[in-house]
């Protein structure tokens, strides 16, 4: 059909039609796309009868353009949440207790409290690193020291900068802590950030926080940004190393990010874990997610 080619005693009709029509472009009615009508040019290109994906190009004409097919408006489905099924281990050529306090396998979360309460490590030493603690905080056991002594050397020879903000916390100490928290934030919020005595892996010498030696970000979420973070991210497992609370586990772990947290399991099952895609401790030994507290 073509408008533009109407005898002149019918322009009245054709202006009429032409009004109809773009209230019925306005109104968005999805009718059926009009060419305009004018000769092309010898050597012009036809025009495209493609449909755009998102909103009509705008055009000098209103019969130039199709009519955009308006997108499905259904959202996208949010990500999955991590799965609490655990996934058992692979077998490996050593195997270690799950439960003793001076296995490095130890599994210690709110379902699984030390045992004795009180556990005291029987070798804890100073790891010659950098530090900005002293006393029982500056202690690990020694397997863990060995550990941590190798990978603050590697992170240095790197160019990253690492220190040991925290290590060995006594049962007393924690009692100190968890209590100063519960204080402060009410036990509901302290019970996200804070062990219970008897429930910490602090206690256990196993593990350790670290910092950047500048304080940026120190104990904040926003340390998963600074260097030293990253790099114990990456190439922990060399050294047998895990950050035990990992972003988005907090349903598994208990505990939310903590991107300074580092634990030893040894190079065989942290590497394991690495290369299986495996986040957190309880899923990788097969004992179950521990939300809270019984």
């Amino acid at each position: 059909m073509c408008y533009d080619c109407t005898p002149s005693e019918d322009l009245g009709r054709t202006a009429a039609s032409r009004r109809t029509f773009a209230r019925f472009l306005a109104a968005g009615a999805g009718l059926t796309v009009l060419a305009a009508c004018t000769p092309n040019a010898p050597g012009a290109a036809a025009p495209s009868s493609g449909t755009p994906s998102g909103s009509p190009s705008l055009s000098p004409s209103p019969f130039a353009s199709p009519i955009a097919t308006p997108e499905p408006t259904t959202a996208a489905p949010p990500p999955p949440e991590p799965s609490p099924t655990p996934s058992p281990s692979s077998a490996l050529p050593r195997q270690f207790s799950l439960t003793d306090p001076a296995s490095p396998w130890l599994v210690v979360n709110k379902h699984r409290p030390l045992v004795p309460a009180d556990y005291v490590p029987a070798d804890l030493v100073r790891p010659a690193v950098s530090m900005t603690v002293s006393g029982e905080a500056a202690l690990l056991n020694s397997t863990t020291a060995a550990a941590a002594e190798a990978l603050f050397a590697v992170a240095a020879r790197d160019g990253v900068a690492m220190v040991l903000a925290s290590a060995y916390r006594s049962y007393g100490t924690q009692v100190t802590t968890y209590n100063g928290y519960v204080a402060s934030r009410g036990q509901a919020d302290a019970d996200t950030a804070s062990a219970r005595p008897g429930y910490s892996e602090h206690q256990s010498g196993w593990a350790f926080d670290i910092a950047d030696g500048g304080g940026a970000c120190g104990f904040q979420p926003c340390f998963a940004d600074q260097p030293a973070a990253m790099w114990a991210k990456a190439n922990g497992h060399r050294f047998g190393f895990v950050v035990r609370y990992p972003w988005m586990f907090h349903p598994i772990t208990g505990y939310y990010y903590e991107p300074w947290h580092l634990r030893y399991i040894g190079v065989d099952a942290a590497t394991d874990m690495a290369a299986r895609g495996i986040f957190t401790l309880e899923e990788y030994f097969g004992v179950g997610p521990a939300p809270g507290y019984p």
